[in-house]
Order: C-alpha cells, then structure tokens, then sequence
C-alpha cells in the first residue's frame, strides 16, 4: 500500500489525528532511510533517478497538511496546541506547526556544515553537488524567497495577533460578566458557544494561511535545489524533526518519572 493510500486510510476509518501523526512520523523514517540511501548510491550524473524520492517524499508533508485541516474542522484548538507533541516541541511552534521562514535556516546550516566539511575538495575545483555546492544564481532565488516568505509570516502574525485580542472584546466581557452573576445552564452554554464560534472560525482560517504558507516554502525550496541537493535538504528536515520529536518526549518522560519519584518519596516519609 501506497503512503498516500495509507494515510488516506487512516483518515476515513476516523481515527485520531495523534494516531495519524504516530505513523506519519513512521513513513517518515522510513523516507529518511531511502534518503540517506539515495544520497550515498546514486551518482551524481544519474540524478534525475533522484526525482521521484523527492516527489514521494514532498508528498507525504502535503499529506499531512490535508489530514490535518481534515481533523481540524473537528477540533481547531488541538491542532494549535497539539498534546500529540512533546513541551520541547511546544516551545518553538508557530500556529500550530513550524516557522516557515526557519527552512531558510535549515539550508543554510545544512550548506554551512557541508561547505566545512568538502571546503578541500571545493578549493581543488572538484564539484560536491550537495548544498555545499549552491550556485550564485541559487543564492539569490533563496534570498527572494526568505524575504517574501517573512513579509508572508509576518502578516499572518499580525492577523493572529488581532485575533486573539477579540478574546478581550466588548461581547466576551459582557458574557464573563453575565456568567459570573449567574446565568447558566442550557441559555449560558448555548451563548458561549456562540460568542466562541466566530473566534474558533478565524483562528481556523489562520491555521490554515499558516500551514499554507509552511508547505509553499518547502515546495519553493526543494524548486530552487537540483535533485541531489534537495535529498540533502530533506534528509536534513526530517532528521531534525524526528530528533527534536524524540528528544523532546524523552524529556517529558524523564520529568514525569521524577514527579512520580517525588511524589512517592513525600507519601513514604508522610
């Protein structure tokens, strides 16, 4: 099976989306496997060879973005604060996901380790084709791109800024007021609902900019690369992904067994 058929399998037996994201990230591996592969057995002359990876690959992150804006028609706020993702990830998302503009750093550490690394070989004129090796006229098509793209984010940003301040409106205080002095029951609920419902809606049209804007960048960057070079790149994305992911939940692991350790201890000395 396909991992386009098995994710739209998941999708439609209704599972959760942390179950979908449980194997999305297990294709993912598995798509860092055949990367490194690639990168290391195919020659540099044959790397048209290279371009259905790449496909298969950049469509497995747009799998994901469909999934997601499935599942978030259900429930907006889990995916802007998704409990599938360790508090190390939390730390650093951007509506619901990552920061569209840090692809251009990825590809620049990337391009930095790599230069370091074949700076020899480059000095003797011998070609790396990895990103060590971007042209003048690569440079400057990301450089356009890191720019459009931060000019994008930074509307987005302010969109959800403005968002978040109808939290605060005229209509939500009058109700906290309302709820405060007593109204409950059936009238009380159906008018938080409806005082929320346009709020969840915007925040939901904000996701979806967001994850818009993050899935264009990946695309425009993988363009601008030739095949071999965009291997390079994924390789790089997904590795620090499924580390930071890993890393981060072993973490919360760690705290949560010395919280329960603690815990225990205060109950035996009590």
């Amino acid at each position: 099976m396909s991992t386009s058929t098995q994710l739209t399998h998941a999708i439609n037996e209704g599972d959760s989306f942390e179950r979908f994201f449980e194997c999305w990230l297990v294709e993912q591996n598995q798509h860092l496997d055949e990367l490194v592969s690639a990168s290391k057995e195919v020659d540099a002359a044959d790397q048209e060879a290279l371009r259905p990876l790449v496909k298969r690959v950049v469509q497995h992150y747009e799998h994901y973005y469909v999934a997601k804006a499935r599942w978030g028609e259900t429930d907006i706020l889990a995916m802007l604060s998704p409990s599938w993702r360790s508090s190390l990830e939390d730390a650093f998302l951007w509506i619901g996901g990552w920061r569209p503009s840090m692809a251009f750093h990825l590809l620049y550490s990337k391009s930095g380790l790599q230069l370091e690394a074949r700076l020899h070989e480059l000095m003797q004129g011998l070609r790396s084709d990895d990103l060590s090796d971007l042209s003048a006229a690569q440079l400057q098509q990301v450089d356009a791109l890191q720019k459009e793209t931060i000019r994008k984010e930074q509307e987005i940003t302010e969109k959800l800024a403005e968002q978040q301040e109808t939290v605060a409106d005229a209509s939500m205080v009058e109700l906290a007021h309302a709820m405060t002095e007593g109204m409950g029951g059936d009238e009380g609920q159906s008018r938080v609902d409806a005082a929320l419902a346009p709020k969840q809606d915007g925040l939901a049209e904000i996701l979806h900019m967001a994850d818009e804007l993050r899935l264009d960048t990946l695309k425009k960057v993988i363009d601008i690369l030739t095949p071999m070079q965009a291997v390079h790149y994924l390789i790089a994305a997904a590795a620090l992904h499924l580390r930071i992911h890993e890393w981060g939940k072993k973490r919360d692991a760690r705290l949560a067994q010395n919280v329960s350790t603690t815990h225990k201890s205060d109950e035996d000395s009590a």
